[in-house]
């Protein structure tokens, strides 16, 4: 028995030691939060990037390709969750205030989202069947379809919001407070590896595409979202007498959203993280059938292009992860990230004349590693301007702009396709989204210029520690 236990020990200490040196934000693990909680926490993570490439990868390629519905309503679907993308920062802040018998502020809050999200995976199949009126469903009003898919991607929106936003409060909760921002990054990083990880899969249980099997993959998905979120909220929150039900009232959030909002310059920071989460999303919902219609591509090789895209982030997180450990200015790391997405951009729309897949692929993979420049930047930025007692309302306010940035332009991005399409071809449709995405970038390093500086970021923070 001895042996065994000296053998695990071992194990541990080798992972450790392995996980420290080349998982990018682990040394965020410390003595109150080693590496195996932190990971375990980080699956609902995982959980996130698997619903994330079934609706902005897998899902928009089946939808426009095999099932034939047009790229502006499968725009609107994919953005229905904007919806609720304002409500993140009310979210964050209910999360940091709430009080309930068992003594949790964030564990309810998780496991309300991740029950709304497996709910919503649940029927999202069936409905995007009658949707596309394949089948016997081809008798059934065009506007149940489109109802029940429009309430499947709104559950999945919902829970996926409320879940990312409270989780990464509740690890920001656990780790001490100089290792923060690292501890939101590896959450990230785990986002990026549960996205390449699910869209391999994916595009391996769809090569041979079939209805039924669509339904599987999507069920599948909804149990390991369930199980997945269960093992990483165990024991992780502890019970508090201090979160019980009292007749203590709880702030105001208006008046902490002012307060939080008061910072130097914040309006255009919010503006610059907005603007450069549309240049990176916008084509969220066009990679893939850009590869299937304009490259000829498979469904497996196209899902296999979000795997692509998040590879290109991990790596852009590594990178950014050691830059901003020595002390680069964030919001410049997020410009750097911006102007990595010119040259990115700019080899996807070749791809089409010289009819080259690989140089698609390498562009997509760019666009991947500059959105982890851009993401990482402006998540360390908000972290070191978050006041000590309002977390959830800090990151809340960061998901908000991001999703509710990503949420427009994703709409955007089926609609002026498909208008671009009906002037000029299809080819035309899809550069002329990339070609604006390049203008949003350059309007993007305008805005976040000014907010670059040697001693921006120390003004910021000493405003908010006086907050």
């Amino acid at each position: 028995m001895s042996s065994v236990r000296a053998m695990r020990q071992e194990m541990l200490r080798t992972w450790s030691r392995f996980g420290t040196k080349f998982l990018p934000f682990a040394d965020a693990a410390s003595e109150s939060l080693p590496l195996s909680r932190l990971l375990r926490l980080s699956l609902f993570q995982v959980s996130v990037g698997m619903a994330l490439v079934l609706m902005i990868g897998t899902l928009t390629r089946v939808m426009i390709v095999e099932l034939h519905v047009s790229a502006t309503l499968v725009g609107l679907m994919i953005s229905l969750p904007l919806v609720f993308a304002p409500l993140r920062a009310l979210i964050g802040f209910r999360s940091d205030h709430h009080r309930s018998a068992l003594g949790w502020r964030r564990v309810p809050y998780i496991w309300m989202g991740t029950m709304v999200q497996f709910g919503g995976l649940s029927i999202m199949p069936f409905a995007l069947l009658v949707l596309s009126g394949m089948g016997h469903a081809s008798h059934a009003p065009a506007w149940v379809g489109q109802l029940a898919a429009a309430v499947a991607f709104l559950l999945v929106g919902a829970g996926l919001h409320t879940t990312q936003t409270v989780g990464l409060a509740l690890a920001t909760d656990l780790a001490p407070a100089e290792s923060r921002p690292k501890v939101v990054g590896l959450m990230y990083v785990m986002l990026l590896l549960g996205m390449m990880g699910s869209a391999v899969l994916f595009g391996l249980a769809l090569a041979e595409f079939s209805p039924g099997q669509l339904i599987r993959v999507i069920q599948a998905a909804a149990v390991l979202t369930l199980v997945l979120n269960t093992i990483a909220l165990w024991k992780q929150e502890s019970r508090s007498r201090s979160n019980r039900p009292s007749e203590q009232s709880a702030p105001d959030f208006r008046a902490t959203w002012q307060l939080y909002c008061s910072g130097e310059q914040a309006t255009r920071r919010l503006l610059a993280i907005g603007l450069g989460t549309m240049a990176f999303t916008m084509e969220d919902v066009l990679l893939e059938p850009y590869g299937g219609e304009i490259l000829r591509l498979t469904v497996g090789e196209t899902t296999l292009l979000t795997a692509t895209l998040a590879i290109g982030g991990l790596l852009g997180f590594a990178l950014a992860s050691r830059v901003l450990s020595r002390g680069m200015d964030p919001l410049r790391l997020a410009g750097l990230g911006a102007l990595v997405g010119l040259p990115a951009f700019a080899m996807v729309i070749l791809a089409a004349p010289t009819g080259i897949p690989t140089l698609f692929g390498v562009g997509t993979m760019l666009i991947g590693f500059g959105a982890g420049l851009f993401g990482h930047g402006t998540l360390t930025a908000t972290m070191n301007l978050a006041p000590k007692t309002h977390s959830g309302l800090a990151l809340g306010a960061w998901g908000a702009v991001q999703a509710t940035g990503a949420g427009i332009a994703i709409a955007l991005g089926g609609i002026l396709r498909d208008l671009a399409a009906m002037v000029g071809g299809s080819t035309f449709g899809y550069t002329f989204v990339y070609t604006l995405e390049m203008v949003l970038l350059v309007l993007t390093i305008i805005a976040i210029r000014p907010l670059i500086g040697p001693n921006s970021s120390d003004a910021e923070l000493s405003n908010n520690k006086r907050v």
